[in-house]
């Protein structure tokens, strides 16, 4: 017979033992904003429709693990200042007023680019390019009202987006063929004029290619010449699984802190479908599909693997980092919402972010976590 006190330990044992499960059950998980956030910023791109409700589980996600957001669209020009004497700051407003409410830091996106811009910027009525003198007077009034409407309430501002080519060169844009080069120091001197506390940064992509790399090392240096307010470099963070190089893109993140300023990673995800070439046989419509939507239906697991190794690979990076990179944002908060799907052609499935349709993190953010 087992004696009683033997019993009763026993009875006590497990029910401690359930105790402690239950309560390592309970208690809640890591988030991404605890685990990084005091190496850097953890951001992500929000949607005008998350904020507006449509994606409560998302908008749930980034409340949970973000401490930083960008406006997706709702900050650029064609959507904030659609007319020339009309402003629409609705959509702006109700994403700063989501960051104040989570206590995040809101990135403004973006102030000057040529792409998504307002169909009159840059034209007279007849549809001729303006004079110099008026396209400068819009940009002024265009930077002061929106930078000056959200005073205060904005962290940083990108203030020029992709002007820079890969071999250094001006991007031929509208604003470069009326004013050249002088039109990104004067959108800087707009923005500090109307907010000198506000951080500004220049964005671009492909920042690991040393042309472009160059050319923005060189924009920097001239800007801080002229005394002008350059906070940062953004890197937009559009990956593929055969690129950029891990060393290119640790070459570029050198390069830009040497100038002085710190390094921001923008708009990262990363492709886990094969990079395919536009100048293949379109003419065999099934193969070309095929080629570019090779996992319609959910990504093999051999892929997952090597996509998340390689997201980890770059996470371990930006850690390394820490001292010059303040924010690490991703493009978007789940697959669903990436604006790699349906691109280039409709019904292409991506898996390029943090989180998975099912509203779950990805693997190599977990075991980050637990390193």
């Amino acid at each position: 017979m087992i004696p009683f006190k033997t019993i009763i330990a026993s009875a006590v044992s497990i029910v401690l033992l359930t105790a402690c499960a239950s309560q390592a059950t309970q208690q809640p998980e890591s988030t991404l904003k605890e685990a990084f956030g005091e190496k850097f910023l953890i951001g992500a791109a929000v949607s005008q429709r998350q904020i507006n409700g449509h994606d409560s589980a998302a908008l749930a996600l980034v409340a949970k693990h973000f401490n930083s957001i960008v406006a997706e669209n709702c900050m650029k020009s064609a959507i904030i200042h659609p007319e020339e004497d009309r402003y629409n700051f609705a959509p702006g407003d109700s994403l700063v007023a989501f960051g104040e409410q989570h206590g995040m830091a809101v990135i403004g996106h973006c102030l000057i680019w040529h792409s998504q811009l307002s169909h009159w910027f840059c034209k007279d009525k007849e549809g001729r390019p303006v004079t110099p003198e008026v396209l400068k007077q819009r940009m002024k009034e265009h930077i002061t009202t929106v930078v000056s409407h959200y005073k205060g309430r904005i962290k940083g501002w990108d203030v020029v987006n992709e002007a820079i080519l890969e071999d250094g060169s001006y991007r031929n844009t509208p604003f470069y063929e009326i004013l050249g080069e002088e039109f990104i120091p004067l959108a800087f001197q707009y923005a500090h004029e109307a907010d000198p506390d506000v951080e500004l940064y220049y964005n671009d992509y492909g920042m690991n290619v040393a042309g472009r790399r160059d050319g923005v090392v060189k924009l920097v240096k001239q800007l801080q010449e002229r005394g002008l307010r350059i906070d940062a470099v953004g890197m937009q963070g559009h990956m593929g699984m055969d690129y950029p190089e891990l060393q290119e893109f640790e070459e570029s993140i050198q390069a830009f802190s040497s100038t002085g300023v710190k390094v921001m990673i923008t708009e990262w995800d990363m492709s886990a479908l094969p990079t395919v070439s536009f100048t293949a046989n379109v003419s065999d419509t099934v193969g070309f599909r095929k080629a570019m939507n090779p996992y319609p239906e959910a990504l093999p697991d051999s892929v997952s693997q090597v996509w998340n190794g390689r997201m980890k690979d770059f996470f371990r990076l930006f850690l390394k980092h820490a001292d010059v990179i303040t924010r690490v944002t991703a493009w978007g908060v789940t697959d669903a919402d990436s604006w790699k799907n349906d691109f280039p052609m409709r019904g292409r499935k991506e898996y390029p972010l943090f989180f998975d349709r099912d509203y779950q993190m990805k693997p190599f953010l977990k075991e980050l976590m637990n390193e």
